[in-house]
């Protein structure tokens, strides 16, 4: 089981491939705030509604200084067919070999219709200008989520 991270903690530093298999990584994003969001599959229920959602309010982020990334362990080719059928705008990254997923604290065992599995965990983790974790929020809800961080962060 991954440690969760903490407010405090230095978030761990990644470079993955987005939809069209270029690099992306935690650091192009320095000086900036980052919303990096951990998510079971692509193309499935939940998660649409949830990068849907981060979609929708990509303006308003963006305005208040935050960037968007959403990581899943699908490989490049899926989540460019997600982004293309949902008009996504978010930047999505793949990590098939769950490492970053593992560094964040976001895979390991949950509760899933009363049996415990091995996953995915959704989570999300707010990382400020300097690298910190600012916020580390796990086992959230797909719907309504984007919502409950806009507020919590007063945007």
């Amino acid at each position: 089981m991954s440690e969760r991270l903490q407010p405090g903690d230095t978030a761990p530093a990644f470079t993955l491939p987005d939809a069209d298999g270029n690099p992306v990584s935690l650091s192009d994003h320095a000086g900036r705030k980052v919303i990096v969001y951990f998510y079971p599959a692509a193309l499935t229920p939940g998660c649409t509604k949830q990068a849907c959602d981060f979609t929708d309010n990509l303006d308003l982020l963006a305005g208040a200084g935050y960037d968007v990334i959403g990581v899943s362990p699908d490989k490049p080719e899926k989540l460019a067919r997600f982004r293309e059928k949902e008009d996504l705008r978010v930047t999505l990254v793949g990590d098939p070999e769950k490492k970053v997923l593992e560094a964040y604290g976001a895979f390991g065992e949950k509760k899933m219709y009363g049996r415990t599995v091995t996953g995915v965990i959704r989570s999300t983790v707010v990382v400020d200008e300097e690298g910190k974790v600012e916020r580390a929020l796990y086992n959230v809800r797909a719907t309504g989520h984007v919502a409950k961080i806009i507020r919590d962060l007063s945007l």
